[in-house]
């Protein structure tokens, strides 16, 4: 488990990070949204242990991060922003963290290279963006490490290699109980991957939630009543967004649709149909309750 209190960094004036609080379970899938700039990067590398705190602490399995090798293990980062030394193969990667970690899987890592029919001589250096960071993952997961942090997952890959991804993180998550963090300014790139989503902005998680809880919570409906009707006939319900065109109303609410739906059907409607709603809509009128336009923060 990571557990975050109170932590704050700063550049010179500028603070990036602010009394931030989080708790990530043991063996699941984090995903961490915010626009460029929100910090996302500079808490993954506090965490590693690249950059350092100016105030509060993190606790990964109950003990505070350090530089302790063994503690070291437990770790594996892939940056936004790719490093590869140069003339390096995939094959010259591979050695590099089968000499850095003691769990690493050279014939797992070989396996998924050749059916991603990425050549494994080639020089990285040539290689696209998307197989460059298809690389430094594949190269992450084998390390079979307790906790990894990926920073703009799928970042220049196709849609179908990262559904491929997708799988084998997912795989591996539950494989080895693994603990990840993803990170991405594009909440429809971890929708369908992530257990929790929590959402960066001025330094601080300012919304999170687990998926299904989002997904279960929240409805839309569309209703006509076969006479003129308000907002005010849905007092009685959590309403977070009411529009009416002409004789039928969408209307977006928030709570056990078993219990709303038998008392919608009491009110005689014409039409009431229920409509399944993504989750960049559910965050989108989430905000708006907090009082944020979503696509400003994301």
């Amino acid at each position: 488990m990571i557990k975050i209190t109170n932590l704050s960094k700063s550049y010179g004036d500028k603070k990036v990070l602010e009394g931030l609080n989080c708790t990530i379970k043991t063996g699941s899938i984090y995903g961490l949204i915010g626009a460029n700039g929100a910090g996302k990067s500079t808490l993954l590398r506090i965490i590693m242990g690249i950059f350092q705190k100016n105030e509060g602490s993190i606790e990964i399995d109950g003990k505070e991060i350090s530089d302790d090798e063994e503690f070291k293990q437990k770790l594996v980062y892939v940056p936004d922003d790719l490093f590869f030394f140069k003339g390096y193969t995939i094959n010259d990667m591979v050695n590099f963290y089968n000499n850095m970690y003691k769990t690493f899987d050279k014939e797992f890592a070989f396996k998924l290279f050749d059916k991603l029919k990425l050549d494994r001589k080639q020089k990285i250096q040539t290689f696209s963006k998307g197989m460059k960071r298809q690389t430094a993952l594949i190269c992450a997961i084998a390390t079979n490490a307790d906790y990894m942090f990926f920073d703009e997952t799928f970042d220049g890959i196709d849609p179908v290699i990262r559904n491929f991804m997708k799988k084998i993180i997912a795989e591996q998550m539950e494989k080895k109980e693994t603990t990840i963090i993803m990170t991405s300014h594009n909440l429809r790139e971890l929708e369908d991957i992530c257990d929790n989503l929590g959402l960066l902005h001025k330094g601080g998680i300012l919304f999170e939630s687990d998926i299904d809880s989002l997904k279960t919570n929240m409805f839309k409906i569309q209703i006509s009543l076969g006479r003129d009707f308000s907002e005010k006939d849905f007092q009685n319900f959590n309403v977070m967004s009411f529009k009416k065109t002409g004789s039928v109303a969408t209307v977006i609410m928030k709570g056990e649709r078993e219990g709303y739906e038998k008392v919608l059907q009491e009110m005689n409607p014409v039409i009431l149909d229920f409509l399944p709603l993504t989750l960049e809509e559910i965050f989108i009128y989430e905000m708006e309750v907090l009082g944020y336009e979503f696509n400003e923060i994301v």
